[in-house]
This record gives structure tokens, C-alpha cells and sequence, in this order.
């Protein structure tokens, strides 16, 4: 599987994710506004008599405090359900059969190793970035590049690597690539998700 195929995969998992994500919001909007509207018909008994004691302008204050109230909540679970989506999407990456997360990791390292000559650092725990990987890295490089080397260096990512060179690093671990990913599409998730 190639890494389009495996973008894709996560993409319409992370669509279905947040297609289900949107109705279970969207039913619980709909239980919020009920008990909203219900607090704000008492809300608005309560604020009647102080409005007939203390005038039209604390009433605007208080309504427009509620209102604030409300949207601060709302913005927070939206955010919540967007870090739920990609928290999901990055697992998905982890967790993929080996042979399908080396050849992702392989047409990593091709697209991202500038030189070819980089040193490949590994997470800790990394046991399927190997030897045999870096060498079929290195023969789909060929030419003058392929000679990427497996350094004895490990970090602290959890997926993915860090391509290294002198003093240059590019980081190509999977909570960057999901992080880069979540700013590009989390514009349209969010307008997909919210509207």
C-alpha cells in the first residue's frame, strides 16, 4: 500500500469518524438547546422582575454574559471532538500491519531524504524501521543518493523517524505528519463536522 493509499485510508476513516462525530454532536446540540431554551424561559422569568427593578441595561449584561457562557462550552467540545478525530487518525498510523506501515515509512523516506545521505533516527521503541528497510529505501533512492544509514541514535517520537544530516534535522514522525495534516484539513473537518 502506498502512502496515498494509506492517506486515503486514513482520510475516510477520519470522514466516517467525524460523520459520526456530527450526529452524536448534532443530537447532543439538539438535548443542549432543550435544556437551554428551558433554563433561558426561567432565565428570562428571573430577569423580567429584576429588569422591572433595576432597568433594560443589567438585563442585556446578564443575557449577553449567558449568552458568552454558552458559546465558551460549545467552542470547547467542538475543539474536543477535532482532537478526538486526530488523536484517532495518528493511532490508525501506528497501528498498521507491518507491512503496510514499512511501506508507508519507505515512501517516507524517499519523499522526505533531500540528500540521501541522511542518518535515520528512530523512536525508542521502533522495531519496524530496520536494515532491510533502509536498504530498500537506499535502492529506490539509487543513483548518486541511496545511502541512507539506520543511526544507533534514538528519540523520543512514537512512530515515524528523524531524518538527520550535520546539524539539519527534518522530522518526519508521525504526531508532526498529523499535526502538519491537522492544520491543512482542519478548516474543512471543522465546516464538515459543524455545519
Amino acid at each position: 500500500m502506498n502512502a496515498k493509499e494509506v492517506t486515503d485510508k486514513i482520510l475516510n476513516e477520519a470522514e466516517a469518524e467525524a460523520k459520526a462525530i456530527r450526529l452524536e454532536s448534532n443530537a447532543k446540540l439538539t438535548d443542549e438547546n432543550a435544556a437551554f431554551s428551558s433554563k433561558l424561559e426561567s432565565f428570562k422569568k428571573d430577569t423580567e422582575d429584576i429588569a422591572a427593578n433595576a432597568g433594560a441595561e443589567t438585563l442585556s449584561r446578564m443575557l449577553a454574559s449567558a449568552r458568552m457562557d454558552s458559546k465558551k462550552k460549545y467552542l470547547a467540545a467542538k475543539t474536543g471532538l477535532l482532537d478526538d478525530v486526530f488523536s484517532k487518525a495518528a493511532d490508525s498510523l501506528r497501528t498498521l500491519g507491518d507491512a503496510e506501515y514499512r511501506s508507508f515509512i519507505l515512501s517516507l523516506l524517499v519523499r522526505y531524504s533531500e540528500s540521501g545521505s541522511e542518518e535515520v533516527i528512530v523512536g525508542r521503541n521502533e522495531t519496524r524501521i530496520d536494515q532491510k528497510l533502509i536498504k530498500d529505501a537506499n535502492r529506490t533512492i539509487a543513483g548518486s543518493k541511496g545511502a541512507l544509514v539506520l543511526s544507533s541514535d534514538k528519540a523520543d517520537i512514537d512512530g515515524g523517524f528523524i531524518l538527520r544530516k550535520g546539524k539539519v534535522r527534518v522530522n518526519v514522525s508521525i504526531d508532526v505528519l498529523i499535526s502538519q495534516t491537522r492544520e491543512v484539513l482542519e478548516i474543512d473537518l471543522a465546516q464538515e463536522l459543524f455545519s
